[in-house]
């Protein structure tokens, strides 16, 4: 256990510096500077022997929090990082990406800061890449069983580590030009530099994955074929349907969703070439919708160097403070600022969007809006408070319903629940023999960390499948819910 008195000798949460606003928003690149060791090493030692650690709970994958803790605060950067692929495949990608319930969850949080769990173990992957601690693993023997994955997001690219390892022989399609799913096109360098992602894939391929880019399931190659050819199929696809706003003016020009706008602002940052791309250069931005996908949206947009930028939020702002409805361990609903929100740009609550104006043109010029109230639960546009706002570009960055279901209702031929999900039983698998569910597709649209546990998790259950016993982990059950969640 880390420094039994460190919670009372260091009281203070510190976190990295960022870099200066005028600097961060003329590149790309990472917004933290990087935390100097020592002070490190302080905040890892004000994890408490809390006796029942909480944060286990909260995360779903059950990371070993008090023990990479402890090892950071003595130093020993190559065991912690050890400790933390025990239960995590892409502790970079969760210490960058994930929104940390573990730390909602922390013991030392019900009266002080909790401790900063999600910078230790980002520094850890940090620590583990400079020093080529991160190694391939190939199994040490082969099953000669066939494995598909189709969709490389962290669910995907979960499953397709631990069944490799397990000594299958797997392959992971994309329909994208390049692997990595919306890790690759839907988070922006400054939250991620692709080359986290590119050193992990590299891994994977050293072990034995098998990557293809390029090709379409469903169209380039139907899923009976793709049935055929392996012993287990892993469907991985997201909840990639973004959810729509059919109010008057939505066909006009100028109006699109947030995916469309982020997919060419990372392209082009890869140095790729996108015809007539979607900038805000110059514009002025309406982004709907206040969750990380709009505040992923005002980032790039700061890049883009836009005219102006403007948040609407059809909900009330939330609290500074934990409410009395949300209390710890849960993981409370809370005002943040996120690094992109301190770059500028206006931020507004209770605003319910009613219509989309016209220039005359065929082009978004403005949005009318009104504030919202509520009705009998239902939040409504207040009549006689409506005003407009200009704009010459509106991101949608609503949330998504559920997964593509047009080829896997037609070819796979697998039912949906209620929510739109792909309907699966409580070993992952769907109606289909030896067809699995991984993820947003199953699950519905959720955080980093559960695509990662439930990716772990169907591995698991296809390992059982194809050899009827298992030794990979499995975190969590389609039906779990962490405490935090």
């Amino acid at each position: 256990m880390a420094d039994p008195k460190g919670f009372l000798k260091v009281q203070k949460r510190e976190l990295p510096k960022r870099r200066p606003v005028p600097v961060r928003i003329q590149d790309w690149k990472e917004v933290y500077e990087h935390q100097e060791s020592g002070e490190l090493r302080r905040q890892a030692g004000r994890c408490m022997d809390c006796g029942i650690p909480f944060c286990h709970q909260g995360c779903p994958l059950g990371n070993l929090i008090p023990e990479w803790n402890d090892l950071t605060w003595r130093g020993e950067g190559r065991q912690a990082i050890d400790r933390l692929h025990l239960t995590n495949n892409f502790p970079e990608f969760t210490g960058k990406l994930c929104p940390a319930p573990c730390e909602a969850s922390c013991v030392l949080g019900i009266n002080q800061p909790p401790v900063t769990i999600k910078q230790v173990e980002m520094t850890i992957a940090d620590d583990a890449y400079s020093n080529g601690w991160v190694e391939p693993h190939p199994p040490q023997r082969l099953t000669g069983k066939t494995v598909a994955v189709v969709g490389s997001g962290p669910a995907g690219l979960a499953a397709a580590q631990q069944l490799t390892r397990a000594g299958h022989t797997v392959a992971v399609y994309e329909r994208d030009d390049r692997i990595g799913g919306l890790l690759r096109y839907g988070i922006p360098e400054f939250k991620m530099e692709k080359r986290y992602l590119e050193a992990r894939l590299g891994q994977m391929l050293a072990e034995g994955t098998r990557f293809r880019a390029g090709v379409n399931i469903g169209v380039d190659i139907t899923w009976d074929d793709l049935r055929a050819r392996y012993d287990a199929v892993v469907v991985a696809t997201g909840a990639t349907v973004p959810r729509d706003l059919p109010i008057p003016g939505r066909d006009l020009n100028g109006i699109h969703f947030a995916m469309e706008y982020l997919v060419q602002a990372n392209k082009v940052v890869a140095g790729d070439e996108v015809p007539d791309q979607i900038t805000a250069e110059g514009k002025h931005v309406i982004v709907l919708g206040g969750g990380d996908t709009g505040a992923d949206c005002l980032g790039t947009a700061h890049r883009q160097l836009a005219a102006s930028v403007t948040t609407l939020a059809i909900g009330k702002q939330p609290p500074h403070e934990r409410p009395e409805t949300q209390p710890w361990p849960t993981f409370p609903t809370l005002f943040e600022v996120a690094s992109a929100h301190e770059e500028g740009g206006d931020r507004e609550y209770l605003a319910s969007t009613v219509e989309f104006i016209s220039d005359g043109e065929g082009n978004v010029k403005g949005l009318r809006v009104a504030e919202t109230e509520y009705l009998d639960g239902r939040r409504v546009p207040k009549a006689g408070t409506e005003r407009e706002i200009p704009a010459d570009l509106v991101l949608l960055a609503l949330g998504f319903t559920g997964p593509e279901s047009d080829d896997l209702d037609t070819q796979l031929r697998v039912p949906f629940d209620g929510r739109g999900n792909v309907e699966r039983g409580g070993d992952y698998q769907t109606s289909q023999p030896g067809v699995f569910v991984a993820g947003d597709a199953g699950r519905g649209q959720s955080l980093i960390v559960w695509a990662i546990a439930e990716g772990r998790a169907a591995a698991a259950a296809v390992d059982t499948y194809l050899e009827g016993e298992t030794e990979l982990p499995s975190p969590v059950r389609p039906t779990d819910r962490a405490i935090a969640v």
